[in-house]
């Protein structure tokens, strides 16, 4: 097992792939294991980020129809 150290991070203030903890841990998205992935973090972060929020929409949605299933009836 790699430790974080050795993996690498997405630079989100640079935009740079960095190896190790080369700055600060609220500028850096990651621990990736390649250079590769690390370098699509903000395709990653972003589709997350969507995935969340449609979770969430769905979330707040639950229960909240009036009358619910039975008004169809």
């Amino acid at each position: 097992m790699t430790s974080d150290s050795e993996k690498y991070w997405y630079n989100l203030k640079t935009g740079e792939v960095e190896k190790g903890f080369e700055s600060p841990a609220v500028d850096r998205a990651g621990p990736f294991d390649t250079p590769e992935e690390a370098a699509k973090a903000p395709e990653v972060l972003r589709e997350r980020s969507r995935a969340w929020a449609e979770d969430e929409a769905r979330d707040d949605a639950w229960g909240s129809r009036s009358g619910s299933a039975d008004a169809d009836q």
